[in-house]
């Protein structure tokens, strides 16, 4: 009777595990770096939410907040000028949402770069930077 016995030699295994490793190897940092660029586009998409917030603003009141009012004037009555006329009493948005890092986000209007600039400092959380770390604005999207 010869019966060949089933199953893997092994250098068959051996060669997949070379393989696998290889595959971890060049995979794991990309995946490792996705949750920073899932903070930017969070970061993003609330910019997005916020912009669109101070267009219905300004579609009220005919003027977005001044840098004194801020965004803090889509939540509840802001005082100063330019008076709100026709502010809406439910408010814009139910609260401000902080930036994925869980800083605040910044407001100047009128703004360098349009009628308003909305942004995040980043990761690091200082004006600036490069990369990860680089400002994150409505003149970006």
């Amino acid at each position: 009777m010869n019966r060949r016995q089933a199953g893997f030699t092994l250098i068959e295994i051996m060669v997949v595990v070379v393989i696998l490793g290889i595959l971890a190897a060049l995979v794991v940092p990309q995946v490792m770096s996705r949750p920073d660029q899932a903070k930017v586009t969070a970061a993003q998409n609330d910019i997005r939410a916020i912009g669109a917030a101070l267009d219905m603003y300004k579609l009220d009141n005919h003027s977005y907040p001044s840098t004194q009012q801020g965004i803090e004037a889509l939540v509840s009555r802001p005082g100063g000028n330019p008076q709100p006329r026709n502010w809406n009493k439910e408010g814009y948005l139910k609260r401000l949402p902080a930036d994925p890092w869980g800083n605040p986000y910044q407001f100047l209007a009128p703004g360098t770069k349009g009628p308003y600039d909305l942004f995040s400092f980043g990761a690091d959380g200082k004006p600036g930077g490069s990369g990860l770390d680089t400002d994150i604005g409505n003149w970006d999207l």
